[in-house]
C-alpha cells in the first residue's frame, strides 16, 4: 500500500511555529493534515494526551469523519511541517488508497483502546475497586454511534 506521504506529496505544506496551533479545540474541522516533520502535542481539556512525531501521521481525521467540531487543539512542539488536505472527505472520496489508511488508522486506536479498558477492567475486578467509570467506557466503546455526517446515506 502507498505511503500517506506519497499520497499527499502533491498537496499544498503548512509550516509550523514552535507553539503554533495547527487545530484549536471547539474549532470547525474539514482539513486533514500530514505530518511531514517535527513533533506536535495533542491536549483535550488541557490535558496532553498524545505527542505526534511519525512522519506520515494523520492529524483530523476524528473531525473530517464524525463531521463535528476539533475534539483536541494540536500545537507545534518545535518547527514542524505538515502537509493540508483541504476538503478532506472529497479527497478521501476520490482517493481509496487514503480512505483505507484512515480506516485502518481508526481500527488500529480502537483496538488499542479496547485493549486497554479490558486489561483495566480486569485489574479493578481483581482489586475490587469501582467499577463506575470503567463501566461508562466500555458501554460507550459498545454502545450504538450517533447520527452524524453519513446518516443521510444510511
Amino acid at each position: 500500500m502507498a505511503s500517506v506521504l506519497a499520497l499527499t506529496k502533491s498537496l499544498p505544506q503548512r509550516s509550523l511555529a514552535p507553539g503554533e496551533a495547527l487545530i484549536t479545540e471547539g474549532d470547525a474541522g474539514g482539513e486533514l493534515f500530514v505530518l511531514e516533520h517535527g513533533k506536535l502535542t495533542v491536549e483535550r481539556d488541557g490535558v496532553t494526551i498524545a505527542t505526534i512525531a511519525d512522519p506520515g501521521a494523520l492529524i483530523g481525521e476524528m473531525s473530517v469523519l464524525l463531521g463535528v467540531d476539533h475534539s483536541a487543539s494540536v500545537r507545534a512542539d518545535g518547527p514542524a511541517t505538515v502537509r493540508v488536505i483541504e476538503d478532506a472527505v472529497n479527497f478521501l472520496e476520490r482517493t481509496p488508497l487514503m480512505a483505507l489508511h484512515v480506516a485502518t488508522l481508526a481500527c488500529e486506536r480502537l483496538d488499542r483502546t479496547s485493549a486497554l479498558v479490558v486489561q483495566l477492567r480486569k485489574e479493578s475486578e481483581a482489586s475490587g475497586t469501582e467499577q463506575g467509570l470503567l463501566g461508562r467506557i466500555f458501554s460507550s466503546l459498545t454502545a450504538p454511534a450517533p447520527k452524524g455526517r453519513w446518516a443521510e446515506h444510511e
